[in-house]
C-alpha cells in the first residue's frame, strides 16, 4: 500500500503539471488526424471507407426519407442537431438536383468535422461541395432568427404525408 505522503506527492505533482500546462500553453496541439507539428504520423491508423455512390433508381420519396434519417444520425452531436433541423426546414421542398447535392454533401466526406467547419464558415468549402445546398446550409447555420437549437427536432415531422 502507498503511504498517505506518497499519494499526496503524486497527486500534487499531477495537479501542478496540469495547471502549468494550462497556464503556460505547453499542452500539445495534436489534431484529430494526428497532424501535430512534431508528429511523424507513423502511429496513425486510418480505416478506409467505401467510396460514396449515388443510389440509382431511388425514388425522390425514398431519398428524402433516407436523407432525413442520415441527417439525424451523424458522427457528432453538433451535426445531428444542425443537419436534422436543416432537413426539417428544407428537405421536403428540395428539387431532385438539390437532393443529390445534399446527399453528396452529407455522405461523401468521411469526416463530420469537415461538414461542420464548412457550414459554420470556419474553413472554406472545397469546390466539389460548393453548391446551392451548401449556400442554404451556410445561411441556415448563421441562425439569423436566433432560434434555440439545443436538440434535434421531435420525430413528428418524419411522416412526410403530414406536411
Amino acid at each position: 500500500m502507498f503511504s498517505a505522503i506518497t499519494v499526496n506527492k503524486v497527486v500534487s505533482g499531477l495537479c501542478r503539471t496540469s495547471w502549468q500546462r494550462a497556464v503556460l500553453g505547453t499542452v500539445s496541439t495534436r489534431g484529430y488526424r494526428g497532424d501535430a507539428p512534431d508528429d511523424s504520423g507513423n502511429d496513425l491508423i486510418e480505416i478506409p471507407l467505401p467510396p460514396w455512390q449515388e443510389k440509382p433508381g431511388e425514388t425522390l420519396d425514398i431519398k428524402r426519407r433516407r436523407l432525413l434519417y442520415e441527417s439525424r444520425k451523424r458522427g457528432m452531436l453538433e451535426n445531428c442537431i444542425l443537419l436534422s433541423l436543416f432537413a426539417k426546414q428544407y428537405l421536403n421542398t428540395m428539387t431532385a438536383t438539390q437532393l443529390q447535392q445534399y446527399d453528396k454533401l452529407i455522405n461523401e466526406p468521411s469526416n463530420d468535422w469537415d461538414i461542420y467547419y464548412w457550414a459554420t464558415g470556419a474553413h472554406p468549402t472545397p469546390p466539389d461541395y460548393q453548391s446551392e445546398v451548401m449556400d442554404l446550409l451556410r445561411e441556415f447555420t448563421k441562425n439569423r432568427d436566433q432560434e434555440q437549437r439545443l436538440r434535434a427536432p421531435d420525430l413528428e415531422y418524419l411522416d412526410t404525408g403530414k406536411q
